[in-house]
């Protein structure tokens, strides 16, 4: 196995320990919750050691942008879920899922790129590489 296989194994074996941790808005670690761009982050911290921005928004502009045809496990996902560019992340896992920390009162959890709500809301993807 190449090493950015091994490393975007790395990050999506970090993701799906973390399944069930619950939300918590501006949380960053396992201990407090999480949001959606604290998980991302720290995933990609502990997975990868690679520090990502803080916001969804700011971390859209990290790495390379991915057409949705040619999505890896490993790329970060975005969506418009509060009527604003950019304002959901998640991880996306392969086969149509992603990982991600929804809303208030939800916990981490898997999803399908495919639901309606996720498909209408898409605004794209970004590969980030540890080197």
């Amino acid at each position: 196995m190449d090493r950015a296989t091994a490393t975007a194994q790395d990050v999506i074996d970090k993701a799906v320990a973390l399944l069930g941790i619950p939300y918590r808005f501006g949380g960053n670690t396992p201990e407090s919750g999480f949001d959606c761009s604290g998980f991302v982050r720290h995933v990609f911290r502990t997975g990868f050691g690679l520090i990502l921005p803080r916001s969804a928004l700011e971390q859209s502009k990290a790495g390379q942008p991915v057409p949705a045809t040619d999505l890896k496990p490993g790329d970060l996902v975005f969506f418009n879920t509060m009527r604003r560019a950019f304002s959901h992340v998640g991880i996306y896992l392969g086969n149509d899922q992603f990982v991600h920390a929804p809303h208030t009162g939800d916990r981490v959890r898997v999803d399908s790129m495919s639901d309606s709500y996720w498909m209408q809301r898409f605004n794209g993807a970004r590969r980030v590489n540890p080197d």
